[in-house]
């Protein structure tokens, strides 16, 4: 049960450290540190992803340092569940934020989440920060509800599923959320 425990409340935690990594590490500092310069040029060129050698080198004192702390606060067991919860959460985003941009959306949930974060890297930069959830944008009050994303023709490439040989693969419906001017 420990277990149990401590996994929710890690997936839970991951949610918040997604949106601290993202809004608060990569936009705030404005690239005068490294999550934030790798931030920005993902900006520029949507297309890049920071190295994964760069992303463990991040991630893993951040999951030691959680370990380590839950294990004082609590257990060793409820630890387990709590790191194990969000090095998952960390994976599922990483996964998720490159089929938005590189796949595109495929089920409800993709369809979603592409919308919501193609809005912030096309409309409002300043917004919607959470990728797998609104949560925290609704809570810090930086959500902005999209329901069609104007994509520019500079921007076009940027996304290779709304080309039109890789749109054949993304329902057309999913298309229609997509204004491309």
């Amino acid at each position: 049960m420990d277990v149990v425990a401590g996994f929710a409340a890690g997936i839970v935690s991951w949610t918040l450290l997604e949106y601290a990594i993202h809004y608060w590490l990569g936009h705030l500092p404005k690239g005068r540190i490294l999550i934030s310069s790798e931030h920005l040029k993902h900006h520029r060129d949507i297309l890049y992803f920071t190295p994964l050698r760069l992303k463990l080198r991040g991630a893993a004192p951040v999951l030691v340092g959680l370990g380590v702390l839950v294990a004082g606060l609590a257990s060793g067991r409820i630890a387990a569940g709590y790191v194990a919860a969000v090095a998952l959460g960390w994976t599922v985003y990483e996964v998720l934020h490159q089929t938005i941009h590189v796949r595109g959306p495929s089920t409800r949930y993709t369809r979603w989440a592409a919308r919501h974060h193609l809005h912030h890297h096309f409309v409002a930069p300043r917004k919607n920060h959470g990728v797998t959830t609104p949560l925290w944008d609704w809570i810090f009050g930086t959500y902005q509800r999209s329901t069609r994303v104007s994509v520019r023709p500079r921007e076009r490439a940027g996304v290779p599923w709304l080309q039109s040989a890789r749109a054949a693969a993304t329902p057309p419906d999913y298309l229609a959320d997509y204004e491309l001017r």
